[in-house]
């Protein structure tokens, strides 16, 4: 296992590769191996454990009982999810997860996360909660991000939002969204064909170019 590169991840930031060791036995972590397209997670059922990306990436999605999805979000290599199922054991999962992609999980069991006082925790498990309250929080504000894109009532607001954003984050006008086209339709919550065919409108105005899941937007276009 690369303690480098879990010493570098949010979830694990601050610990000491001796901290880490101990972390890492206390929490029963496991490694395991996903082909693209395998359920990793189903809706309806409960866990104690959560996963942390260690190569490849996950998509969180809501499937209702019509058929209907809606993507919620894409889980890249070095972060995490099903931390908060995890952490409240007798709440059922609302989503389902599934591989993005070819991908390499770190599973933690949190059973001893939720026992003993905090006067006798190790120094790890301090930090290792503390660490869980920050990714908790930033994925809240991630959500809240998302139902400010799906707002808007007319596709291009919603594409306009979602790629300022993406702008904003990565500092630069050019960069590669984590979503197919399909996927970034359902984050949207916008038909395929009518994203498409916005998408190319938006191009022709100027105010985008893209090629598959790369995009660059432009100021001095036709909004």
């Amino acid at each position: 296992m690369d303690f480098d590169f879990l010493l570098q991840t949010r979830l694990f930031h601050g610990l000491t590769a001796p901290e880490l060791s101990a972390a890492l036995a206390g929490l029963q972590a496991s490694e395991k191996v996903y082909a693209k397209g395998a359920r990793i997670f189903s809706a309806g059922e409960a866990t104690n454990r959560f996963a942390l990306v260690l190569s490849g990436s996950v998509t969180v999605e809501s499937n209702d009982f019509w058929g209907n999805r809606t993507i919620l979000g894409n889980i890249d290599r070095g972060q995490v999810f099903a931390e908060t199922f995890a952490l409240l054991p007798e709440e059922p999962l609302l989503v389902d997860v599934n591989a993005n992609e070819d991908c390499h999980l770190l599973f933690i069991t949190v059973d001893v996360l939720l026992s003993g006082e905090d006067g006798e925790r190790p120094s790890w498990m301090r930090k290792l909660s503390s660490n869980l309250l920050s990714i908790s929080l930033h994925k809240n504000l991630m959500l809240s991000r998302r139902s400010f894109h799906t707002a808007p009532r007319s596709i291009r607001a919603r594409v306009m939002s979602y790629l300022n954003t993406l702008c904003l984050q990565t500092g630069s006008d050019t960069f590669t969204i984590p979503f197919d086209r399909q996927q970034l339709a359902d984050y949207l919550n916008l038909e395929r064909s009518a994203l498409s065919k916005e998408l190319g409108k938006m191009q022709r105005d100027g105010l985008i170019a893209f090629k598959k899941n790369r995009f660059t937007i432009h100021s001095d276009g036709e909004a």
